[in-house]
């Protein structure tokens, strides 16, 4: 990992950058270099890479694995860490096993792993410390990574089409607009002024890609990288999310997607063991914003002693049949697993939804490239048709 560290080199302030496995091996690399470190954290820039680098549902597979096997959770993260042949993820698990040498516990260790360990992640196995059950911890966790991926996929299935549809379609259009049509109107500059309307627009058309072309084109390469850019942007995302909530169909599947994602988080929490308040707390990073006023009011009623199932209600976080789930789950004693249903009825609802719309959207998507394609091609073959007549 690489960590920051502000040391005193001859009364003088310095920073430093340095690779180490924990904090107190930056600060022995730094004294050895005659300096004495003041304070250290991690470059973000690493927390991130090894975020969004480390196989986090191998790991958890591998060492349930050999958890399962008899073997000491030690040993079982040394026999990972000495397969590992990446030498950033092999980095994160020496980290690992150097705070469980220090005395520390897992979620400890875990937690000041450069970011490798997503929060929720952390709080399973700090719940898990408590009653003993590491490798049932796990199996959750691998149980609800799964299935979010299985949504995922379901989702990113159904978008590949239209969108390499779109892009296809529109490539084609571009290319007879901006290459085709003006080498047509080539071919009809001589004709004087006694012309068919088409073939006016054909040439009009010409004379402007001829005049305007590269202008064109490299505004739509700035608006091209200015659109990624703002999507990038947290805020943008926010206000666009916003604008698709208030379409009717697709806001009403958005909000189940979301109630999704937040009941199996919530689900798996509290099957560990996670009391509900603070599961609740921990789940609201998967909800949109607008949702955390209502996840914040529903806290406040449970915590007024209010029961879930009520909760939920009032701050209009469930949907009918969910809602009946719940008592349900509040009646039995077993309200984890009930919201882990909940989630998988919500991912049924879902997958319906999205194979009706694909089967609606593809269609007229298909129809509407069509039309338009099949009307540059008839406004280029048209004036042909007309000189024709006239000529005979």
């Amino acid at each position: 990992m690489r960590y920051q560290v502000r040391a005193l080199s001859a009364g003088r302030l310095v920073t430093l950058d340095v690779d180490a496995l924990h904090e107190e091996d930056a600060a022995r690399q730094v004294r050895e270099r005659g300096l004495e470190p003041v304070a250290s954290r991690l470059r973000n820039q690493a927390q991130g890479f090894r975020a969004k680098r480390f196989p986090l549902l191998l790991f958890s597979q591998e060492l349930l694995a050999l958890l399962s096997a008899g073997l000491g959770l030690v040993e079982a993260l040394e026999g990972i860490t000495e397969k590992e042949h990446r030498d950033d993820v092999r980095l994160v698990l020496q980290g690992v096993l150097d705070a469980l040498y220090r005395g520390q516990n897992l979620s400890a260790a875990l937690e000041q792993a450069g970011g490798a360990f997503p929060a929720l992640y952390v709080s399973t196995v700090r719940a898990s410390e408590k009653t003993g059950d590491l490798p049932q911890a796990l199996l959750r966790y691998i149980g609800y990574e799964q299935q979010v991926e299985v949504l995922k996929k379901k989702l990113v299935a159904a978008s590949i089409y239209p969108v390499l549809l779109m892009s296809v379609g529109g490539l084609v259009v571009l290319f007879l607009l901006g290459y085709v049509v003006p080498r047509f109107a080539g071919i009809y500059t001589d004709l004087g002024n006694d012309q068919p309307w088409m073939l006016k627009v054909v040439l009009t058309w010409a004379g402007f890609i001829e005049a305007y072309g590269q202008p064109l084109l490299l505004l739509a390469i700035a608006a091209i990288i200015g659109t990624a850019y703002a999507f990038s942007r947290p805020k943008i995302r926010a206000h666009v999310g916003t604008f698709l909530w208030r379409i009717p169909m697709l806001g009403e599947q958005m909000r189940v997607f979301q109630l999704a994602r937040f009941y199996r988080t919530l689900g798996m929490l509290l099957a560990g063991g996670i009391p509900v308040l603070q599961a609740m707390g921990m789940a609201k990073g998967l909800l949109a914003a607008a949702f955390h006023q209502r996840l914040g009011m529903a806290a406040t009623l449970i915590r007024e002693g209010r029961a879930i199932s009520d909760a939920m209600e009032a701050a209009d976080l469930v949907t009918p049949v969910s809602l009946r789930m719940l008592r349900v789950g509040e009646k039995s004693g077993d309200m984890g697993r009930m919201m882990e249903h909940v989630a998988a009825l919500h991912d049924e609802e879902i997958a319906r939804w999205l194979e009706w719309f694909t089967r609606l959207f593809e269609p007229l998507l298909m129809i509407f490239i069509g039309l338009v394609i099949g009307g540059v091609v008839l406004m280029l073959y048209m004036p042909i048709f007309e000189l024709a007549g006239s000529l005979q």
